[in-house]
Parts: C-alpha cells; structure tokens; sequence
C-alpha cells in the first residue's frame, strides 16, 4: 500500500522562518551591515543559509513588517530602520530656544562628547584627525547659518564615530533637529563662524597630542559659547 508524504506542519514552516530572520540578523551584525546597505539576494540567502525559496520571501517578508529592510524595484532588500525614523520625526517639532533649552542639551552633549574621551583617544589616528580639520574647513566656507551648523554637526558627529560606540552614535542621530538648530547660534555673524573654527581646531590640536587636559577644557568652552547668541 503506497504511503503518502505528510505534508509539513505549518508549525514547522513558521519556525523555519523565524530561525531564518535571526540568522539574517546575525548576519546584518557579524558583516558589519547597516542602514542603506543591500542584503544579499534571494539566491545567495538560499544557499548560504539552505533555506527554500518561499522561506527566504516569508523571512524578509517579516523583516520588511518590523521596519528592518524595504524591498525595492531592481536593487532587492535595502537595510532601512523605521523605529530611528519615528523617533526623528517626534523631535523634529519645533521649538523655541530659550537659554534653558540651550543648557538641557549642552549638557547632554557635555556629558557623551566629553565622557567619550578614552575611547577617542585610545582609537584616534592621523586619517581621522585629517578628516576632522577637513570637516572644520567646510563648515568655516560654507554659505549660510543652515549649511554651517550642518558642518558643524558633522564635526562632532565624526567625533563620536571615532569614539566607536554605536549606541552614542544613534542617540546623536536622534537628536540631531535640536543639535541642528542650536548650532545655528552665532552662524549668522563672523565673531560665531571664527569662534566655532577656532574652537574646533583647539579640540583637534589636543586629540592629536593625546591632551586629555585640553580636550576637556576646550570642548566645554565650546558647548557653552553658542549660549552669548541667544
């Protein structure tokens, strides 16, 4: 008597594709992926992780409804993250800057830019000083308030990279409409645009010569400069 295959438990199906999204997660992490990064195709994801075709769909399927990729036309799964884009879109209210405002996160960033000072130095090297100094020179010939506080958030946004902890790095992100318009004081006038280059270039010199004395001291001068623009 001719004895027919049982068809898979959809129980099976289910956990096949959930051990599929953690593997693709270990994956993102171990490599090194990010947000704009490609995931590897539907055929490379099916003989990496000997997994069906229906599976890997389902698998990125998933990923696509908890805001980790987007599928798109000709280019495939795109590492995206929708959980950073909502919190962004939360603090891109406006608000007013009033001195108290400007104190609040000044302090914040005193407390991450400054308190990062081993891991900088101990990970600093002479590309990252160069790209520092390069970084101050567009700010300083860069046309308009909006355009300088962009360079200047890219300043101390590379600042925390160096540093290596992603987590800070994140948060940075996350408050960058509040960081942007603070570092829009003083970007108006040539005493702020002076004040804010020499300032960077003071923070830099002591990077450079492992002056840990010297980074302190002129990274809190600089958060609290912006405060005579208020």
């Amino acid at each position: 008597m001719q004895q027919h295959a049982r068809p898979e438990p959809e129980t099976s199906r289910v956990s096949a594709v959930d051990a599929l999204v953690e593997q693709i997660r270990v994956m993102m992490n171990s490599e090194g992926l990010t947000v704009g990064d490609s995931l590897p195709s539907e055929r490379e994801l099916s003989a990496r992780f000997n997994a069906g075709r229906n599976t890997i769909r389902e698998a990125i399927r998933m990923l696509k409804a908890y805001g980790v990729v987007d599928v798109r036309p000709k280019v495939g799964a795109v590492i995206i993250d929708r959980r950073m884009d909502a919190v962004v879109d939360v603090f891109a209210f406006n608000f007013d800057m009033t001195e108290e405002v400007f104190r609040d996160i000044q302090t914040f960033r005193r407390m991450i830019e400054i308190g990062a000072v081993e891991p900088l130095f101990a990970r600093a090297v002479e590309a990252d000083i160069r790209g520092l100094r390069a970084i101050n020179e567009m700010m300083r010939s860069a046309e308009g308030p909006e355009e300088r506080a962009s360079r200047d958030y890219d300043f101390h946004l590379r600042l925390l990279s160096i540093a290596g902890n992603r987590t800070l790095v994140h948060v940075y992100k996350i408050l960058k409409p509040q960081i942007a318009q603070l570092m829009t004081t003083g970007k108006n006038v040539r005493e702020g645009i002076d004040g804010a280059f020499d300032e960077h270039a003071a923070v830099i010199d002591a990077l450079e010569q492992r002056n840990v004395f010297g980074f302190q001291y002129h990274m809190s001068r600089h958060l609290e400069a912006g405060l005579s623009f208020i």
